[in-house]
């Protein structure tokens, strides 16, 4: 038997908590009566050691998982360099050669319509006949007035021829003499008059049959068998466009001007119009095309209220593509500028300090960079964009997903947009000449110099 602490004595059938080989979960779980829980010293000292430990890891941890994280998914093209039209890309308007409202020159019942509404007529060809009836009667009347009066000359003229011979003698008075001379002059004045009347009833007669003065299409027949025609009317009878030539009008800014007048000396500058297909609707997709033609007018006055000067477009419209009131994308090629560089029209950004794109460095990390951009061409949904200053050939530049980047920042790369290697002339369409539609100059009108 041993004591305790305490001094108490210890039974030998309960081994002391401290007993060598002796682990009790009670012993330790429970201090003894009186006395606090005593943690070693060892344990004291390491505490901040495990402590600086953990936060040490958990610091890892986080930058571990930062580094982890994917790049922004972006877009990207190439690059590339290409010769590259400069142009002039404005709205233009259709406008025929030669528009004629054809009206009757005489007045009467429309007996007769010789053409259909929208019918190509040549020049000279029958359209209308009015009725000749009366100015049949007229003429002959005319002609009988004719008749009547070269009679009565006839005698009046051998009156006066007798009368000449007869005053030598003193036969007749000078009075009587007189009096045949005028009578056989107001004869011959009537015969004029007479010839005269035939010529203009002739001439009625043969307005009564209206032909067409130009080689064109006609328009609705705006009078129709039956109607009494009222000579020079204000209204017509049918309108005539001539299509073949045809003019595109279009206005480009005065500050264009010196430039195009320069170009154009000694050449003849190219235009294109074009007309895209609609986007939606029955017909969406279908009936886009294109048309060549040359610019041959440069008006003589810059319109003080809008700044522009009018230039026009001269085309041969053998496919009658052009179509009179159209509107129309009107592109005036002003020249070519040799091994450009070129991206994507949509990897260019504007924003506070200009204009920038996103440059994909070697170790897919992005860059923004300045930028200087010149002219924009191609049809739309594969517009390029000439690169000045800022980007060289070769670089890859992103064209989708810019809104997630800064500089520096990784990127991942899911897909590549076409690049400038696509002609620089659009799309094909089924013009009269293989012609392709052009861009144009950024905000719509292109860069002239």
């Amino acid at each position: 038997m041993g004591r305790s602490e305490s001094g108490g004595p210890v039974q030998a059938n309960e081994p002391s908590c401290g007993a060598r080989g002796r682990v009790d979960a009670s012993c330790a779980a429970t201090p003894p009566p009186g006395r606090r829980p005593v943690f070693p010293e060892k344990i004291k000292a390491i505490a901040p050691v495990f402590f600086a430990l953990t936060v040490l890891l958990a610091s890892c941890a986080k930058e571990k998982k930062a580094v982890e994280r994917p790049g922004a998914p972006v877009t990207v093209a190439k690059a590339t360099t290409q010769d590259v039209p400069v142009e002039l890309d404005e709205v233009g308007s259709v406008e025929a050669v030669s528009t004629i409202s054809v009206k009757s020159q005489v007045s009467g019942k429309l007996k007769e319509v010789r053409f259909k509404e929208g019918q190509y007529v040549k020049k000279g060809e029958l359209l209308f006949v009015i009725d000749p009836l009366p100015f049949e009667m007229a003429l002959r009347e005319a002609e009988a007035a004719l008749a009547r009066d070269s009679a009565r000359l006839d005698t009046a003229s051998k009156d006066y021829e007798r009368d000449k011979a007869l005053i030598k003698g003193g036969y007749i008075t000078p009075q009587q003499y007189d009096q045949a001379e005028n009578n056989a002059k107001s004869l011959d004045a009537s015969v004029k008059a007479d010839r005269a009347a035939i010529e203009a009833a002739k001439i009625d007669l043969a307005y009564c049959y209206i032909h067409s003065p130009i080689e064109g299409r006609t328009g609705s027949i705006l009078m129709t068998l039956g109607n009494i025609i009222k000579a020079n009317d204000d209204k017509p009878m049918v309108v005539i466009y001539q299509l073949h030539p045809i003019y595109v009008s279009f206005p480009v800014p005065e500050k264009y001007l010196n430039g195009v007048k320069r170009l154009s000396r000694g050449r003849r500058l190219e235009v294109t119009a074009s007309a895209p297909p609609p986007a939606s609707g029955p017909l969406a997709g279908v009936g886009g095309w294109v048309s060549k033609g040359a610019l041959t007018f440069i008006d003589n006055a810059v319109d003080t209220s809008t700044g522009t000067i009018m230039l026009k477009g001269t085309f041969a419209n053998r496919d009658d593509l052009l179509w009179p009131g159209q509107f129309v994308n009107a592109v005036l090629k002003l020249y070519v500028q040799k091994g450009a560089v070129v991206v994507p029209a949509r990897a260019v950004q504007t924003g506070q300090k200009g204009e920038y794109v996103f440059v994909i460095k070697p170790d897919n990390t992005a860059e923004e960079r300045g930028i200087s951009a010149g002219v924009s061409f191609g049809p739309e949904g594969s517009r390029q964009t000439v690169i000045e200053k800022g980007v060289n050939a070769g670089d890859t530049v992103v064209t989708d997903g810019q809104l997630q980047l800064m500089t520096g920042a990784k990127v991942e790369i899911v897909g590549r947009a076409g690049t400038g290697a696509q002609s620089a002339a659009g799309t094909p369409a089924g013009s009269e000449n293989g012609g392709k539609p052009q861009g144009a100059g950024k905000n719509g009108t292109g860069k002239g110099r």
